[in-house]
């Protein structure tokens, strides 16, 4: 069983979809989230406290940050913007997949923690999550 969630986002940020998948999956399987794009990631992290996502948004920025930054000055793919490259790094650093086991038609998440894309650009954009449920 597969589907696409197509996921809105208004910039930097994680972006919870829990509440999609979980609404989408049914049966006992495994569930492989996969995102289509490669200036964002995936994350199963706590949904619980809003400052978890804004810390790792800040973290995470800090660790690379754009182009227009003096120690970033090294960096060679700026045409597309200073949050381009940046975001190809993140991505390379951060999942691009997730495996989640399924039972009943329950997602076996922790009781703090979502599903989320994070978005690593600037803009808005829409990301398309691939997932695919095995029996």
């Amino acid at each position: 069983m597969q589907t696409i969630f197509t996921i809105p986002t208004r910039g930097q940020g994680l972006y919870e979809f829990t509440r999609d998948v979980a609404n989408w999956v049914e049966g006992t399987g495994l569930l492989t989230l996969f995102i289509r794009h490669s200036s964002a990631s995936l994350l199963i992290q706590e949904n619980a406290d809003p400052e978890v996502r804004s810390d790792l948004r800040a973290f995470f920025h800090r660790l690379v940050p754009p182009t227009t930054d003096p120690s970033m000055r090294y960096l060679t793919h700026t045409y597309e913007g200073p949050d381009d490259m940046p975001a190809h790094i993140k991505a390379a650093l951060l999942p691009v997949s997730l495996s989640i086991p399924v039972s009943d038609g329950a997602l076996m998440l922790g009781r703090w923690q979502g599903i989320y894309l994070f978005e690593h650009r600037d803009a808005a954009h829409r990301r398309d999550v691939v997932a695919h449920l095995s029996p």
